[in-house]
């Protein structure tokens, strides 16, 4: 069986989103073995969980890779007001 690795992964940061906790994630994927070697954090917009992701991932033995999901506006940052074209906004997933 080749090796897969979760890129796309919401913990408790992600409010609205995001259910499991750093350890809790580390844990399940440490239960995979060898089959899940490394595990990404994605959350939305926000980085608050990187370093107890690191920390919890680290001391079991699971590689952290850190990302964060972005969201991207045509319309720019700074606009407030609702898109003249109904559509939502676009997400990014970057993996650092």
């Amino acid at each position: 069986m080749k090796p897969f690795v979760h890129l796309h992964v919401h913990t408790e940061y992600s409010l609205l989103d995001g259910a499991i906790r750093c350890e809790e994630l580390a844990n399940k994927v440490l239960s995979w073995g060898e089959s899940s070697p490394a595990v990404a954090m994605t959350d939305h917009g926000v980085m608050y969980g990187t370093i107890e992701f690191y920390s919890d991932c680290k001391a079991k033995g699971v590689k952290p890779i850190i990302g964060c999901e972005t969201y991207v506006d045509t319309d720019g940052y700074t606009s407030r007001e609702k898109r003249k074209d109904n559509k939502k906004n676009n997400h990014l997933l970057l993996i650092g």
